[in-house]
């Protein structure tokens, strides 16, 4: 699963997987493991926007525990290299699709408090981070209103955030799992030879790029605004064909 996500540097990852060999298998078992792992260890590739981040994941994680108000650095993109500057409140690290994630909140100072600006944390890519720092400010976070890293993972493909939305989709694949496994909030509504009608609830933008990639065996039914942006998207894909 580690050499799969791809999710550290080649030195990194040969450094994590040494120490669970060393400190969860015996002698015999140990050499088996090491064996089993050997090529692919060898040929295993880094992201190339890689930096070493096991150290900024463990200080994130104790100002999320402290709940420490922090400034960051964020490059928004790799090759314009557009940096942004952002008070944030941090909530949470989750990995997806080969990055770590860090969920906070954006906030501003007015008259010496800190306020949220927006209802829902803002997305960064923690290998964007160029630097972060505490501000000397402590947030308050009510547990009713917690952040819950996992209720969004069951709502969000590829990492987007965005409007959350009520869709119903009609499926016509060959495996109807495949689809209740990747969206967690997933419910057949009916069901007609290999025809499925599926609600879910999903965030916005990544779960559009998710339904494009499943070509023809998904039509979104409803509601009409969602099916209007899909349609709104092939068409530019089309375009680019013409």
């Amino acid at each position: 699963i580690l050499l799969e996500s791809r999710a550290f540097t080649k030195k990194e990852i040969g450094e994590i997987l040494d120490k669970l060999v060393r400190g969860c298998a015996g002698k015999k078992d140990k050499d088996l493991i090491t064996e089993l792992i050997c090529s692919e260890k060898h040929h295993y590739v880094e992201l190339r926007n890689q930096s070493c981040i096991q150290d900024t994941l463990w200080e994130l994680g104790e100002h999320i525990k402290q709940h420490n108000v922090l400034k960051i650095i964020y490059e928004k993109q790799v090759n314009a290299k557009e940096r942004v500057t952002r008070l944030v409140e941090p909530v949470a690290v989750q990995f997806s699709e080969y990055y770590f994630y860090l969920h906070a909140y954006i906030a501003e100072e007015e008259k010496g408090e800190i306020k949220r600006k927006y209802e829902h944390p803002a997305i960064f890519r923690v290998d964007r981070i160029v630097s972060f720092r505490e501000v000397g400010k402590h947030f308050r976070e009510e547990y009713t209103k917690r952040f819950a890293e996992g209720e969004f993972r069951k709502r969000s493909q590829f990492m987007y955030a965005g409007e959350l939305k009520h869709v119903q989709i009609k499926y016509t694949g060959n495996s109807v799992e495949a689809i209740l496994d990747r969206l967690p909030t997933a419910e057949v509504l009916s069901r007609k030879e290999n025809e499925y009608v599926i609600s879910a609830e999903a965030y916005g933008k990544g779960f559009l790029m998710w339904l494009l990639s499943q070509g023809n065996s998904v039509e979104v039914i409803a509601p009409q605004s969602v099916r209007e942006e899909m349609k709104g998207m092939l068409g530019e894909m089309m375009g680019k064909y013409e």
